[in-house]
């Protein structure tokens, strides 16, 4: 995994950064659907289930989200559902790379004005 050689955290891909900040915009807790949901209303993104549960998988292992599971309940089929949760490490990974993107962008709008 490519580390940033700052502060040793992992440099995010957009999919992961669209992941965490919808479950922080959808109150910190949340699972797959609408996770997905979220981000397709903010993005325009149709995105398949595996393109999202993948690198919420790998976001679990890194420690960036903590997960939790519900009950089965009958109009899910009776599976069990899992919540993803910002972790510690999953905050300040965002707002590192907030700082970073900031950084980036300085100065953009008076480059290119936009219209």
């Amino acid at each position: 995994m490519k580390k940033t050689g700052r502060n040793n955290m992992k440099d995010l891909t957009f999919s992961e950064q669209y992941i965490l900040l919808s479950i922080c915009q959808l109150k910190g807790e949340s699972y797959l659907i609408p996770i997905r949901d979220h981000i397709k209303k903010l993005t325009g993104k149709d995105l398949a289930i595996g393109t999202i549960y993948v690198p919420l998988e790998r976001l679990r292992r890194m420690g960036y989200l903590a997960t939790r599971n519900e009950k089965p309940l009958p109009r899910v089929g009776g599976r069990s559902i899992k919540y993803y949760k910002l972790t510690s490490e999953g905050i300040k990974v965002l707002t590192e790379m907030k700082r970073i993107q900031d950084r980036l962008w300085k100065g953009f709008s008076e480059i290119y004005p936009s219209d």
